[in-house]
């Protein structure tokens, strides 16, 4: 499964929308477009991975890699992460779990959430 990401903005938040598997070979992507939005002066970042079916050690890293980032430039990093069944983006909270990661992230639920539209 090939990797997609597609960008919405919410407000001050910038949405990117993570559908696929997030692994070596597709995490330099998400690097990139993380790096492009804080480069385009957005610094309030949303990584949707409701659709993310896989996560390796690479994607972790990314995502921690994408909290460095905006922390060093007063930036906020949230991630949404349902955990309603394994086809929507609860393997990647299970993978941050046992790697022990997961107190270092902004979870939410859902979009409408993460980006402060609607009740937390």
């Amino acid at each position: 499964m090939t990797l997609m990401v597609n960008e919405s903005r919410h407000g001050p938040w910038t949405v990117l929308h993570i559908r696929g598997e997030l692994d070596l070979l597709s995490s330099p992507e998400v690097r990139r477009q993380v790096h492009a939005a804080v480069a385009a002066g957005r610094r309030d970042v949303v990584l949707d991975l409701t659709d993310v079916v896989f996560c390796d050690s690479s994607g972790v890293g990314v995502l921690i890699a994408a909290r460095r980032l905006l922390n060093s430039c007063g930036g906020r990093l949230r991630l949404v992460l349902p955990a309603r069944r394994p086809a929507d983006g609860s393997h990647v909270r299970r993978v941050l779990g046992a790697l022990g990661v997961r107190r270092l992230f902004e979870v939410y639920g859902d979009v409408t959430a993460a980006t402060g539209e609607g009740p937390p």
